[in-house]
């Protein structure tokens, strides 16, 4: 979007603007119009100088209510419930993608016909014959840093030709809409460099790694003295609602939530500390500080983070709390107090046995 002059404020209330929805098949060409409701602006790193990218809830014409495609409006509502409000949601998402050629069918790095070596040089890697598009990788991450996203780092993935970058921390809403332009973003650098971006959580079938978009979550008691034990409450009301979750997490991620390839099964719900083959994870930190957050590793690449970031607020906070105060003493935790204590007790008994062995 062009502008005269430089845009501080945007009142969004009151500017609404068309598009041609039945070309998109989010309307029928009788009635064609979609509304768009500008909800966010950033620099644009395309065009530079004042211009912006302005995101848009899309409406219906006549009722002006979000299309079906359109979950951001649902999110809303629930982000802005006061007691998700006062509960201050940090949310910092881990977005993987796989880079592939212009037909889109060959990654980026692999020969044509075949397969590169095994899965293991690959992540975090450095070097021309392992880490395969990193200039497209650096140039996504510049440009939503001269955009204003909350951008807080990149990576090279498991799998040649897969990357990841993490936005976040964000608050509530934001977060979605924060991943739904460094996404626009990426498929604008792709352009660039002719090269196609997939979000597909199994674009490889085999033993390769699929594409997750993990969680992290928080809330200001989980961040306080005291927060591991309302993290744990949280994700065993997570833990109840499992199946209906996963159908929110994106489509086809039972390709990619197979108990391999550092992922838990797709039926299964389990968590602990630095398990990275869970459902969810603790940081090792979090357990050694008994305060901060947890990832949810079981959102697919192409998940709607609106989605994600909502039904994961609405279940922990909204949703009563009819399960036992769970504390850092829950069975499934591990509790460093409590393994000192068992291990102090073996050792008394082995040495009452020792003793009477002695006699």
């Amino acid at each position: 979007m062009y502008v005269m002059s430089e845009i501080k404020f945007m009142h969004t209330n009151n500017i609404k603007n068309t598009k041609k929805g039945s070309s998109t098949k989010q309307a029928e060409g009788h009635y064609s119009e979609i509304w768009l409701q500008p909800v966010k602006f950033i620099r644009d790193p395309f065009r530079g100088g004042d211009n912006i990218l302005c995101l848009c809830e899309t409406l219906d014409a006549k009722t002006l209510k979000p299309i079906a495609t359109n979950h951001r409006g649902k999110a809303c509502k629930i982000f802005e419930e006061k007691e998700v409000m006062d509960a201050e949601t940090w949310f910092g998402i881990e977005q993987e993608y796989t880079i592939f050629d212009s037909t889109g069918t060959t990654p980026l790095g692999w020969p044509k016909n075949g397969y590169p070596r095994a899965q293991g040089p690959y992540y975090c890697s450095v070097g021309t014959n392992v880490a395969y598009g990193r200039h497209i990788a650096e140039a996504h991450y510049r440009a939503c840093l001269y955009a204003g996203l909350t951008i807080s780092g990149i990576n090279a993935e498991v799998m040649p030709g897969q990357w990841e970058f993490q936005c976040g921390p964000c608050v509530g809403i934001d977060s979605g809409d924060q991943m739904w332009l460094a996404r626009y973003i990426l498929n604008r650098v792709a352009e660039d460099f002719g090269v196609v971006i997939s979000y597909a959580p199994k674009p490889i079938k085999g033993d390769w790694n699929g594409a997750g978009c993990h969680t992290n979550y928080s809330t200001k008691a989980m961040r306080e003295e005291g927060g591991f034990g309302v993290i744990v409450a949280a994700i065993k009301k997570l833990e109840k609602v499992h199946d209906e979750h996963m159908e929110g997490y994106g489509a086809d991620n039972e390709q990619r939530l197979t108990g391999h390839h550092e992922t838990a099964d797709i039926n299964t719900f389990i968590y602990g500390v630095a398990n990275r083959g869970a459902s969810i994870r603790i940081p090792r930190q979090c357990e050694i500080d008994q305060k901060g957050y947890f990832e949810d590793r079981r959102p697919a690449a192409n998940m709607d983070p609106y989605i994600v970031t909502s039904m994961i607020a609405q279940t922990t906070i909204l949703t009563p709390n009819d399960c036992p105060n769970y504390d850092v003493d829950d069975k499934k935790s591990i509790n460093t107090k409590e393994i000192t204590q068992q291990i102090q007790t073996i050792s008394q008994i082995s040495q009452q046995l020792l003793h009477q062995l002695g006699q």
